[in-house]
């Protein structure tokens, strides 16, 4: 993948991770919610 692509891509990542994080309620945020965002910081932090 060339850089360009790449860091497309790592913008739409961080794009759904934030949107995703935006959109919890820290009340109603589940163990399955925290571990899903860590899997979501795993990839982006694979990625570069």
């Amino acid at each position: 993948m060339v850089q360009k692509e790449k860091l497309t891509d790592l913008k739409l990542k961080l794009s759904a991770f934030m949107e995703r994080l935006d959109d919890m309620e820290p009340e109603e945020t589940s163990i399955e919610d925290i571990d899903e965002l860590i899997r979501m910081l795993e990839e982006l932090e694979n990625k570069i």
